[in-house]
This record gives C-alpha cells, sequence and structure tokens, in this order.
C-alpha cells in the first residue's frame, strides 16, 4: 500500500505498522541488524510480527548490562549510555560486522543498514520522564555509501510499557521512511508521526547526513520540527550544526537576548556584551558555566502569515557567524522561555532586552489564556532565580528611556513597582551612546532600496556576508575574496 498524497501537506490513508514492516521484509535487498538498549525490543518485534522477518534480519540484539554493552561498543569518556556518541558507536560496530560477515561478491545487490536506539524510559518515581537517541545508518544503493538519520526524543507519557510502544512505532516510521521517502526529507520528517500524537513523544533534534542528504540542510529540517509542533525549540551552535538544546543548557547559568536579528546590529551586539559583563559579575554566576543564547521566536520568523525560511537561513547564518549560539522556539511569551530553561538548569539566568520589549511583558493581553492572568506569568517568570537587564531607548528629543521612566499601563505600575525595586529589573548603563539610533528596519531599508552607509551600522564582518551570499535581497556586483 503506498501513501497517497493530496496536495502537499495532506495524505489520504496511511500505511498500517504491519504494511511497512512488510514492504522492509518483502525487499529482498534490504538485510541489518536491530540493536536496541533501554526500552525492550520494541521496533524490530514490530518487523518479526509482520512475517517474511527471516530474509531482512540479520540480528535483534539488547545488551542491557553495562558491562556487557561496554565490552560490545567500549566505554564513554563521560560513562553515559544514553548518548548521540553512544548511538553512533552502536551503528557504526553493527554496520561493520554486518560488512564483515556477508560477502558482497555473494550478495551483489544486498543494502545493509543498521537501526539502533539507546533510551532511558521514565523512572520509578516518574518525576523523569525519560528520553533517548534512535537512529539508522543504511545504503540505498549497494554502490554507495552509508546515510544516517539520527534523532533525539523526549517521552511526554507517564507510563514506561507506553513509551516502549511509542518507541516501536517511531522506529518503525523511521526504518520505513528512510528506505521509502528518503529524496523528500520533509515529509519523511512528518511520517515519523504516523500512528502517533505529539502528547505521546517530542522530536527535539534530528540530523541528516550522507550521499542522499547532500542537499538538506539540517538547520531547515530544524525549523520544520518547530514548524510542525513536534518540537517547542530547536538550538544550532556557533559551527551552524544542530545541537542538543540538554547538552548545551544543562546546568547553566543563562543569559538570553530575544530579537528579530533581521540583521544583526551593532546595537544588538553592544546589548549582548553589557548586559553579559553585568551578569557574569552576580552572585551564583559561574562565567565557566554561563551560556548566552540568540533567541528567535517562531512568531518573528512569518512574513504575510507563513515561515519566510531564507530569511530563517540568513539571520541563523549570520548569528552563527558572530560566534552565537541560536535559538528558535515556539515561545510568544518570556515566561515560556524561562520555564523551558527551567527544564534543564535551577542557575541563575538573565533576559538581556530593549524598553518595549519590558514593556510589552506588562501588557495583560498576553496572560488572558491563563486563570491567573497576568499574575500567574509573573509568578511563573520571576519565581525562578531571574534578572531583566534593560538596554535603554533613544527618544526623538534625544531624551532616553530607562527602567527609572518607563511607561507602562497604570494598572500595572505598582507591579512594576514591586519587581523593580526587588532588583529584577536593572539597567545597562554602560551603553555606546553613538549607535542607539541603529535599527534593523533601518538597515533593511537602506538595502532594499540601495543606499549606502548600512554596513556602518553592522558588527565587523557581517555586511562582508550579506553581500558574499546576498542576503535580505542585497544585490552586489562587488567581488569578494574567498568567493
Amino acid at each position: 500500500m503506498e501513501i497517497t498524497l493530496k496536495g502537499d501537506k495532506e495524505f489520504d490513508e496511511i500505511p498500517s505498522l504491519k504494511t511497512k514492516c512488510l514492504r522492509i521484509n518483502l525487499n529482498e535487498n534490504i538485510y541489518g541488524t536491530f540493536a536496541e538498549i533501554g526500552a525492550g525490543q520494541e521496533t524490530v518485534r514490530q518487523f518479526f510480527r509482520a512475517g517474511g522477518a527471516s530474509g531482512t534480519i540479520a540480528k535483534a540484539m539488547s545488551a542491557y548490562d553495562k558491562a556487557f554493552s561496554d565490552a560490545i561498543y567500549g566505554i564513554e569518556n563521560d560513562r553515559r549510555y544514553v548518548t548521540e556518541a553512544r548511538l553512533r558507536k552502536m551503528l557504526d560496530h553493527e554496520v561493520n560486522l554486518v560488512e564483515e560477515r556477508i560477502k558482497r561478491d555473494v550478495h551483489p545487490n544486498k543494502m545493509f543498514f543498521a537501526y539502533a536506539n539507546t533510551v532511558a524510559t521514565i523512572d520509578f518515581a516518574k518525576k523523569y520522564k525519560g528520553h533517548g537517541w534512535v537512529g539508522i545508518k543504511y545504503q540505498v544503493d549497494p554502490n554507495q555509501g552509508y546515510n544516517e538519520i539520527v534523532l533525539h526524543i523526549r517521552f511526554k507519557e507517564n507510563d514506561a510499557r507506553l513509551q516502549q510502544e511509542t518507541l516501536g512505532v517511531l522506529g518503525t516510521n523511521l526504518i520505513y521512511g528512510a528506505f521509502y521517502k528518503y529524496n523528500e526529507p520533509r515529509k519523511l520528517l512528518r511520517y515519523l508521526y504516523d500512528h502517533l500524537d505529539k502528547d505521546q513523544v517530542e522530536i527535539d533534534t534530528i540530523n541528516f547526513s550522507g550521499p542522499v542528504f547532500e542537499d538538506v540542510d539540517n538547520r531547515l529540517m530544524s525549523l520544520q520540527l518547530v514548524k510542525n509542533g513536534m518540537t517547542d525549540a530547536v538550538m544550532f551552535a556557533p559551527d551552524g550544526n544542530n545541537v542538543l538544546p540538554a547538552r548545551v543548557l544543562y546546568k547553566k547559568n543563562i543569559l538570553t537576548l530575544r530579537g528579530s536579528f533581521r540583521p544583526v546590529t551593532k546595537v544588538n551586539m553592544d546589548m549582548y556584551k553589557k548586559s553579559y559583563d553585568m551578569f557574569i559579575k552576580e552572585n551564583k554566576v559561574d562565567p565557566e558555566k554561563t551560556q548566552v543564547i540568540f533567541e528567535i521566536t517562531l512568531s518573528n520568523l512569518r512574513a504575510e502569515g507563513e515561515i519566510d525560511e531564507q530569511d530563517f537561513m540568513d539571520r541563523a547564518r549570520l548569528l552563527c557567524s558572530l560566534g552565537q549560539t541560536v535559538l528558535i522556539s515556539n515561545f510568544q511569551e518570556y515566561y515560556k522561555l524561562v520555564e523551558y530553561f527551567s527544564q534543564y538548569t535551577k542557575s541563575r539566568m538573565g533576559l538581556a532586552m530593549g524598553v518595549n520589549n519590558l514593556v510589552d511583558i506588562f501588557d495583560e493581553k498576553y496572560y488572558r489564556h491563563l486563570s491567573g492572568g497576568i499574575l500567574e506569568a509573573f509568578g511563573k517568570l520571576f519565581f525562578k532565580d531571574l534578572r531583566v537587564y534593560l538596554y535603554p531607548m533613544q527618544n526623538d528629543d534625544d531624551t532616553l528611556t530607562d527602567s527609572e521612566n518607563l511607561k507602562v499601563h497604570p494598572r500595572m505600575k505598582e507591579l512594576y513597582k514591586f519587581f523593580k525595586y526587588n532588583g529584577k529589573v536593572v539597567d545597562i548603563t554602560d551603553f555606546d551612546e553613538s549607535i542607539l539610533n541603529v535599527f534593523s528596519r533601518t538597515v533593511l531599508k537602506m538595502i532594499a532600496e540601495g543606499e549606502d552607509g548600512w554596513e556602518n551600522m553592522l558588527p565587523e564582518g557581517v555586511s562582508n556576508l550579506i553581500k558574499e551570499k546576498s542576503l535580505f535581497g542585497c544585490e552586489t556586483e562587488q567581488v569578494h575574496l574567498g568567493e
């Protein structure tokens, strides 16, 4: 049974799990290993149940005992087992074994694969819901190199048995998509949730590699995770690659700047540098364990109701070129962002922002969906060990607006004073007065109209990158070294 697409977004009929497994099992050229650790052998069970698996499954194994697992795959430097490094060792080891034991000259048409997962399901006290790494290393042509799809999941169900079953469904969808939807990676991503609900499992990181995925931009694939509601946030390291948020944020002091960064300006970088200098001087802030995050909300990636993916790429590329870590989130309200960070750390956090953003925080319209309204939101926001670093705004008459004279709604005055005078809001005072009149929208307008001078409003190197890559509609005939 084939998936019948209706347009680009809908499909009329989802193949059953048995149908997917049978199509794999009855393909005489697909052959490989299942290695599953931590949540039973739930994926391979689907293939055994479907029938016809003898020509597909070379081996199915679970190395549950840590000592035995270490003897097979080696010992991790951090002594942990549910990690990406462990998963990749499993995939490499199992593929190498198949290559060693099955002779190519005898089976010239075999396409080898290894599917693996290393998972921790919910603990007995139900305090930690569990997570895991899932991946497949495989061929679609026996004469071609191996491809890999590796993803990280977070369980949402409160029962270990249900989590195991969810993993089995997800693994089946991944294997089927890897072989039969690899040329449509965006659809492959959506089909991972066949027979699943987003309330069961979250996919917060995914990476594609190999010859069939040479043209896949993993950052754009991460954007699809947020866009499709598969996760609330994804993260990119300064090298531009996807990175697991938990790995970056775990037990860290976090300083966050939210903005459109379209493009990133000298004001953005001044706000970052000055707030960072203040943040690391705070009590309970260890500079060695401090992480700076430049965050863009999904609402800031929309143009005329749809996400402008090229625009997203432009912003991410520029921020990463400046050595920054970028978070793309689905959080419109700041308290949701702080709650998200609180999953990974209890350490002190900081938010650097401009005056308009702080005024928006005190706007009740953003909290009407909460039963406790703005007070509930502020309880979630400022109950945490959090401080706001406020960058001033220059007015038309050249006066400045800061925390002392900004105006919030009259009903919010006393609430604002409470947080202000309890040290939750502090002014950035050592700012660069010469750049206060720099705005991203001005830069964009100048670029669009071909005006000169916008280059001086941006951090060093950013204007060259904009010109070289023709970002934000920039057109230039100037030739740069390295092109």
